[in-house]
């Protein structure tokens, strides 16, 4: 049905509701109601948005359960999981809701003027693109900053995931939020470019594919409107010499299996010094094998299936590529009998460069174990790739891993002794081809307001 949106459940294979895509006059109406609905916020009082952006936090609290089913039907997620993502959405509106002001004060500068300072205004519509990964996170991350700095969003999230879109837009008016405030258009992807070019649009940001990102960058080039973009990663973690091999195992585990592997900034390539190369392999290959997957409603599972099956099936192609190509399977790399888009946990290892596991994001419970002769062979892998989100250094010695971290690692998030993941405190974006601009954080902020000069003499 080419006028229809189709939601499919990816643990059975089976259909769970159909949306209707928004017409030229919807895409007009939710326009015009941004627009007005961005000159009441714009002008509204920081208290004001804060007890909105507290008010969404409450609902969505009082939604739990009926959000994480959700997104556990729409794409699978492990249900503690999908649980854990509200929290951290209401967390994180609750953290700009008490800091939003203090990060938007005028700062003043002392100049050759009688009085000068640099004050912060928001820039008009923002349109967010997406992704199915975090449903609700992804756009809450987005949102709650956007909204904080007193502009609208306009959402254009992933087709499999229409349940969660609406309900998002739902919650926040449920809070007392203004029509407008959020408002979510279902649109295929063709559709994006028309929405960039409309001029009520003022900025994008879009978390997807390195893919996607060059294609709104040319969009939003051709009309000189500001993106923020968070791309692919082939996140790199080096396990040094003197780190715990049980413990490095188990943070490289729980680092390539949240959401079932299916995240940017997830661990993926693990860059092993030589002479403890056998002992973490075995360490590690033995706790992937002991990972529970299946039915996502079951908590005791911790990897569901795969968000969709085409996913799933070009996952395997390239487990089998890096095999044929040199790889060792040393668990999984199969399709298992199931109905649903399931894949088990997967090593692979004795990677080399040219092989596809080293070259290629994986996006799935695929691990790619890498040798390197020495710490200096071991920074060269890590950083011979066009992603550069995230990457972990794991070390007895934290203080040399932190210099190593700060010097070394490209990366725009890299974490030690500990898996890499985002944190409303911290900003979050990449480099390379993993995107440009940042979220979160006191950057995050900044991100789609004008910084406007202020010189008075």
């Amino acid at each position: 049905m080419k006028d229809k949106l189709i939601s499919t459940n990816p643990a059975n294979g089976l259909d769970i509701a159909t949306y209707n895509i928004a017409d030229d006059k919807q895409v007009e109406k939710v326009i015009k109601q941004a627009e007005k609905a961005f000159k009441e916020w714009s002008r509204q009082t920081y208290e004001y948005r804060a007890d909105i952006l507290n008010n969404i936090a409450i609902e969505l609290r009082k939604e739990k359960e009926k959000l994480a089913l959700l997104a556990t039907l729409e794409m699978g997620k492990p249900i503690v999981q999908a649980r854990e993502e509200i929290e951290k959405c209401a967390i994180t509106l609750e953290y700009y809701a008490q800091n939003g002001e203090n990060f938007l004060k005028n700062q003043e500068v002392k100049t050759d003027a009688q009085k000068s300072y640099i004050t912060f205004k928001p820039l008009g519509i923002i349109l967010g693109i997406m992704p199915w990964n975090f449903p609700y996170w992804q756009v809450f991350r987005a949102f709650a900053p956007i909204a904080m700095g007193g502009n609208v969003m306009v959402l254009k999230h992933a087709s499999n995931v229409c349940g969660c879109a609406l309900e998002i837009e739902k919650i926040i008016l449920k809070a007392g939020a203004p029509v407008g405030l959020l408002t979510t258009l279902l649109l295929p992807v063709n559709r994006v470019d028309r929405l960039i070019n409309n001029t009520a649009i003022a900025a994008i940001t879009l978390t997807g594919s390195t893919q996607s990102g060059k294609h709104v960058a040319e969009a939003a080039g051709r009309n000189l409107k500001k993106c923020v973009l968070e791309l692919g990663g082939s996140d790199a973690y080096i396990i040094l010499e003197d780190a715990d091999i049980d413990k490095a195992a188990e943070i490289c585990v729980n680092g390539r299996l949240k959401n079932s592997g299916q995240s940017c900034v997830a661990a993926k390539r693990f860059i092993v010094i030589k002479s403890i190369y056998n002992a973490f392999e075995k360490a590690f290959t033995e706790k992937m094998k002991k990972i529970s997957f299946g039915d996502p409603l079951n908590e005791i599972n911790i990897v569901g299936p795969m968000a969709r099956f085409d996913l799933r099936d070009t996952l395997h192609k390239q487990v089998e590529n890096s095999i044929l190509q040199g790889a060792k399977l040393l668990c999984g790399g199969y399709i298992p009998e199931e109905k649903g888009a399931y894949y088990p946990p997967t090593v692979l290892s004795k990677v080399k460069k040219g092989m596809v596991a080293y070259d290629e994001e994986l996006f799935g419970p695929v691990a790619a174990i890498i040798e390197a002769k020495d710490e200096k062979e071991a920074f060269k892998i890590a950083n011979d790739s066009i992603y550069g989100l995230g990457g972990g250094i794991i070390s007895g010695n934290k203080e040399r891993a932190e210099k190593l971290a700060v010097e070394e690692l490209e990366a725009g998030s890299c974490f030690i002794n500990d898996f890499v993941h985002s944190d409303p405190r911290l900003p979050f974006g990449g480099i390379k081809q993993s995107g440009f601009g940042r979220e979160i954080g006191t950057f995050g902020i900044f991100e789609f307001m004008n910084i406007k000069t202020i010189y008075v003499k």
